[in-house]
């Protein structure tokens, strides 16, 4: 590597090794003595043709986006920032080659061919991110941000979850606005006086998208909103019940259903729902992870925890969940934010893109899925 800066090409960092439970094919993509991190798991960021994927590193005492390709390894760098500048938020357009981050409260977008970048929305003062997503069509991207509340007590959201709970008991003043990608007027769709979160637009219907009312799963009174771009109506999606906790929503592959995972009165569930509250699929559902994520029902993948540290699968399968199954051993700490796992599986359910820190560092990660049935169920790895 010659030089750093936009367009700079990295020394592939690729190893590629047969995972010593499982025997997956598992690709590390990157190796540097320096944090790296993937896209949260409900904004995918492949691009290329899936080819390739967005990612985050902190090289050279500052944070910024790389690509890198599955295949070969070869990293490109996607953006320049200076030491200390804050970026986050990343999603990429479902239909061009565009991702969309927060730099230092501005939303921007990024051209994944020319490199060149655009501020779209900078976030009013006294107000911090949400998340942003882009609309099914590529035309609108929906930002939300909520009250800072930093001068009223510590927040340290990306390390341990520092003031979760009080910002959630506070009800800050959240706000949704729609915004055209290619520029013009915000337009607010939605306030309300309450932590929102998880703004998850369906990569089919461009009216359609989801929030979650943020907090404790089992103290908010619904976690699953529906939102209509258009009217301006919500609605809750998979109500809760007393007693219950559900969450992690996510859109499924198809656009139309949305998965979840939590816990009922009668035990551990996961389940699947349209997002207009039909078609509801819902099953006891055995083994804990912190997070989850599907293709459809036929493939969901777990992070397992510190105490059983594997990627978990398993299927739904005439009524019933199967697994979990052991898909490869990667010994992550979950220590901060940036050490979730954060799985997410790829478009077509052939490979899992995940961030663990075995070695010390975080990096990103690429598992190749194997037949279901060859792989180990956990209870055998577990007796050794």
């Amino acid at each position: 590597m010659a030089k750093t800066g936009v367009g700079a090409r990295w020394q592939s960092e690729l190893s590629i090794y047969k995972d010593p439970v499982s025997g997956a094919t598992v690709h590390q993509l990157t190796g540097y003595k320096g944090h790296s991190s993937h896209f949260y798991f409900t904004y995918p960021c492949w691009y290329d043709n899936g080819r390739k994927i967005v990612f985050y590193s902190d090289r050279e005492d500052r944070t910024n986006l790389f690509g890198v390709d599955l295949l070969n390894g070869e990293i490109t760098q996607l953006t320049d920032f200076a030491p200390g500048v804050k970026a986050g938020g990343l999603s990429k357009n479902p239909v061009r080659e565009e991702v969309y981050l927060s730099v230092d409260g501005t939303v921007t977008a990024l051209d994944l061919a020319t490199l060149e970048t655009r501020a779209i929305y900078t976030r009013p003062e006294g107000y911090v991110g949400g998340s942003s997503n882009a609309t099914a069509d590529g035309n609108y991207i929906c930002v939300g941000q909520y009250k800072d509340l930093s001068d009223q007590f510590m927040i340290d959201l990306g390390h341990g979850y520092v003031g979760f709970r009080e910002i959630w008991e506070a009800h800050p003043h959240t706000t949704l606005y729609k915004i055209p990608v290619d520029g013009g007027d915000p337009e607010l769709i939605y306030e309300e006086d309450y932590w929102l979160g998880h703004f998850n637009c369906s990569s089919k219907h461009p009216n359609v998208m989801t929030f979650c009312h943020e907090g404790p799963w089992h103290l908010v009174e619904n976690r699953i909103w529906g939102l209509d771009l258009n009217s301006g109506e919500r609605w809750a999606i998979r109500p809760n019940a007393p007693d219950e906790a559900i969450g992690h929503e996510y859109w499924m592959q198809d656009g139309e259903h949305i998965g979840y995972h939590g816990k009922t009165p009668q035990g551990p569930v996961y389940g699947a729902i349209r997002y207009d509250n039909t078609n509801q699929t819902e099953a006891p559902f055995e083994g804990h992870c912190w997070h989850f994520h599907s293709y459809m029902l036929d493939l969901v993948v777990g992070d397992g925890d510190a105490k059983d540290p594997y990627l978990l699968l398993w299927r739904f399968k005439d009524g019933a969940f199967e697994g979990p199954k052991v898909l490869t051993w990667h010994r992550g700490s979950f220590h901060t934010q940036r050490l979730h796992l954060h799985p997410c599986v790829n478009g077509d359910g052939t490979q899992i893109i995940y961030t663990a820190d075995p070695q010390g560092y975080g990096q990103v990660y690429a598992v190749d899925v194997p037949a279901f049935e060859s792989l180990p169920d956990l209870e055998d790895v577990k007796k050794g």
